[in-house]
């Protein structure tokens, strides 16, 4: 029976953190599903919107402006997977792999060489400036905060507005065209579409979708970790 009761106590903040990795998996779903495209970046760049949250909200910036940035780093990171790719021939897999490596030094250096990088949830300022995190699954509970504060809600909101502004770029011109390149590509060129431009627009799309989703993660569990991923 208590096994019961702490599995039922636990699944509010289970359910929140599945939310937070379902972003990732759009994010991932972009680039496996419609572009066709094996990419390993975002094993990378997964922990590098967490680092970048977490160093951005320890130095004091607004949380907003602190996703923003870990939602930049993440499409330079599929940049850079998709000019290995486009520009220098080599084949997705590897240039995504490529990239892992490397993100790793770089999350190093943006943690300041630390494995770990924890935000000071003791303070309260800093943890009610948070948008979601697991303390907020037990204030929620209790009564303490809004019931909008809760992981679930706000990470439902994220998830609800994502895929309805994919499902509008999707049904445009250019994102019919990114479709196009992933289904056939060849005859995608016969109709006249970039479809280098098509596939490095895939991979800086679905690793700015992975580096929130690290970043929110990030800011749920309170810390950054070089093995996030």
């Amino acid at each position: 029976m208590n096994v019961l009761v702490s599995l039922f106590n636990s699944l509010p903040g289970a359910a929140g953190q599945g939310l937070i990795w379902g972003i990732m998996a759009i994010g991932v779903y972009i680039t496996y599903k419609i572009l066709d495209v094996a990419d390993l970046t975002v094993d990378g760049s997964f922990c590098t919107g967490g680092a970048v949250g977490v160093m951005m909200m320890v130095a004091g910036h607004n949380v907003w402006l602190s996703l923003l940035c870990a939602i930049l780093a993440g499409m330079l990171a599929g940049l850079a997977t998709g000019v290995l790719h486009t520009a220098c021939g080599i084949p997705a897999i590897l240039a995504g792999i490529l990239t892992q490596l490397g993100l790793w030094s770089v999350n190093l250096a943006i943690m300041g060489m630390k494995a770990s990088v924890a935000i000071n949830v003791t303070n309260p300022d800093t943890l009610n400036s948070l948008l979601v995190s697991l303390r907020f699954v037990q204030d929620v509970a209790k009564g303490t905060r809004p019931f909008y504060r809760h992981p679930i809600f706000v990470v439902g909101l994220f998830t609800v507005v994502i895929v309805a502004v994919l499902y509008w770029f999707f049904g445009t011109e250019l994102g019919s065209s990114l479709r196009a390149t992933g289904a056939n590509p060849n005859m995608a060129r016969a109709q006249g579409i970039n479809t280098d431009f098509n596939k490095v627009l895939g991979l800086v799309l679905s690793n700015g979708l992975v580096a929130l989703s690290g970043a929110l993660l990030a800011q749920y569990q309170s810390f950054a970790d070089i093995n996030m991923g």
